[in-house]
């Protein structure tokens, strides 16, 4: 059975896309979520409301985010395609725009965030989270990517960037924190 809506005029279906566009104070934030996998149900509205208070947080409440969640075949068919690496990950990070863009040029679009459920699934038990708790923090991962943060650079901002997704992720849920298996 497939549940329909119109927002903004626009007819939804909520099995595969949401799109929403959510008015606030200042700023129009727009966040679209895809299912594409088999695994199980991911609760699109939980996720949704999470994304929101990230990038609240964030001070990126002005952006536009695209959220897709696959399974590992799904995942690593991008993670070879471009980055080069036939396996599958976690999550992977798409920007919309970078430091190469035309100089004056200004997008709201952040960028795309892809989570692996299959992995995250394997994940969770491993950091003592539950699923929805990793799948939020694979997608702070992935946000903090859209906004610049690079583990990869160097052993500084590796430190730095964990410390901005715990400090995320304890903001949403006080109390819990990923094991020290988790590097995240």
């Amino acid at each position: 059975m497939t549940r329909q809506t119109t927002t903004n005029t626009q007819t939804t279906d909520f099995h595969n896309e949401r799109p929403r566009c959510k008015q606030t104070k200042h700023s129009t934030m727009t966040v679209l979520i895809t299912n594409d996998h088999g695994i199980c149900p991911v609760n699109i509205d939980f996720i949704e409301k999470q994304a929101d208070q990230i990038l609240a947080d964030l001070d990126s409440s002005d952006n536009e985010l695209s959220i897709l969640f696959v399974d590992d075949s799904g995942i690593r068919q991008l993670n070879k395609e471009y980055r080069d690496k036939d396996s599958a990950t976690d999550v992977l990070s798409f920007p919309q725009f970078d430091e190469d863009d035309e100089p004056g040029f200004t997008s709201n679009l952040l960028g795309d965030v892809v989570i692996s459920i299959e992995t995250a699934k394997r994940q969770a038990k491993e950091h003592h989270l539950s699923l929805e708790e990793e799948l939020i923090l694979l997608l702070i991962h992935g946000i903090l990517h859209l906004l610049g943060y690079d583990h990869k650079r160097s052993a500084s901002e590796a430190e730095a960037m964990q410390k901005k997704s715990r400090m995320l992720f304890g903001n949403l849920y006080p109390g819990t924190t990923p094991s020290d298996t988790c590097g995240y």
